[in-house]
């Protein structure tokens, strides 16, 4: 072993694959630290986890709240609560600083489909482009790391 290290990867490709709550707000975190380092960083989300992006209800409920976490006990807006209550950061201040500091948001329409949603449904605040599995991978990065939620 020489005791090289290789370089850190030059880009954060995520496929944010599950629709539990805890799993969508880790991948968050994991853009919004890697942007914060001046990392370019591509959210691809696809079958259960575009419910994240669904607009709030008539009320102004955001979807992700009643998201079900990966344990099965609770839901997205409990977790969230608690996360205010804590200090941590929450699904919309994770969400805002992704969309602040120009995280690629794509939508894979066959996830969409396959949820029984249309692009109309997802927020307008969050500049998703919809797009595949092909649009995704030609985005990434040869240099890059690859990580699936």
């Amino acid at each position: 072993m020489s005791g090289e290290q290789s370089p850190p990867p030059d880009k954060l490709s995520i496929v944010v694959f599950s629709g539990d709550f805890d799993k969508v707000h880790y991948a968050l975190v994991m853009a919004a630290a890697a942007a914060a380092i001046g990392k370019p960083v591509t959210l691809f989300f696809t079958m259960g986890a575009c419910r994240a992006l669904q607009r709030p209800a008539a009320d102004g409920t955001p979807a992700w709240r009643s998201m079900p976490l990966g344990d099965g006990d609770g839901d997205g807006g409990e977790m969230d609560d608690g996360f205010a209550a804590s200090a941590i950061a929450t699904f919309e201040e994770l969400l805002a600083s992704c969309v602040a500091m120009e995280v690629r948001f794509l939508v894979c329409e066959m996830g969409l489909r396959a949820m029984d949603l249309e692009r109309q449904a997802l927020r307008d605040d969050v500049p998703v482009e919809a797009g595949g599995v092909v649009t995704f991978l030609n985005d990434a990065s040869g240099d890059g790391a690859m990580l699936f939620i």
